[in-house]
């Protein structure tokens, strides 16, 4: 029993990305429920630049003591009080803006000299996280809680609280994108499109461009340690950059 199969690939320079068409059918078979379809292969990405909407920032206060556990922790209680209060007072809760606890610890530091264990200090770390959607606003957190006696910036990261919303619209542009270009190919190939075979749908963000940022622990370790109090100006320069969705349709059509 003879049967004939015929495949065709069709490419053109008018599209970036590659389509496949191809055909398999048996003549003595066109009336079976089995009988194969032909099907085109179209596959598009659709994407978008957007401005993050919200930062989360970890501020870690860090202290030491040489002879007291306690006293290193009493110590990292009241500079993170401090930085606690002003945080508080400078969130908007109630547009999904908070603060939390992350990672603390408290510790002894140890040497070794001789081939013996010696005690070196006692070290309490706690990592105070904001999340906000006041991003015009981060930097002067940052530099305000420094200037409170925190000691690190651990992590800045800008994020998108609208990824559904940019997703769909993207979703439904590379949909009637594969639909238009399947028919593209499908009547350059002297056939017409019958109905969906299969689809996949993908969206992602990239992380948004790394923000340049100083930390100002340098420069407040560069004043005098005689000062009272050290006030830093202008010393967090920050820049959110961008985001980049991306929503990719693959799917596969039946011809007739």
């Amino acid at each position: 029993m003879k049967k004939i199969i015929m495949s065709a690939v069709i490419a053109t320079s008018l599209f970036s990305m590659p389509f496949v068409f191809s055909t398999a059918s048996a003549i003595d078979c066109c009336n079976k429920s089995d009988c194969q379809k032909g099907s085109i292969n179209v596959s598009y990405t659709a994407e978008k630049e957007v401005s993050p909407d919200t930062v989360e920032v970890s501020i870690a206060v860090k202290t030491e003591d040489k002879h007291s556990l306690n006293a290193a922790a009493n110590k990292n209680k009241e500079i993170s009080d401090k930085v606690y209060a002003y945080l508080k007072s400078n969130i908007d809760a109630k547009n999904g803006d908070f603060i939390k606890t992350s990672n603390y610890s408290a510790r002894p530091v140890y040497y070794y000299k001789d081939g013996k264990r010696l005690l070196n200090k006692y070290e309490v770390s706690n990592n105070i996280i904001v999340h906000t959607k006041a991003i015009d606003r981060i930097s002067t957190h940052i530099e305000k809680s420094l200037n409170l006696g925190a000691t690190n910036v651990d992590s800045l990261n800008f994020s998108l609280s609208e990824k559904d919303k940019e997703c769909s619209a993207l979703l439904e542009k590379a949909t009637k994108e594969v639909r238009s270009r399947a028919n593209v190919v499908a009547v350059a190939a002297g056939t017409a499109i019958a109905g969906i075979k299969a689809i996949d749908v993908t969206c992602s963000l990239n992380s948004p461009s790394v923000p340049r940022y100083r930390n100002m622990l340098m420069a407040k370790n560069a004043m005098s340690d005689s000062s009272a109090e050290t006030v830093v100006d202008n010393g967090v320069q920050i820049e959110a950059g961008v985001i980049k969705v991306y929503s990719t349709v693959n799917a596969n059509f039946y011809v007739k």
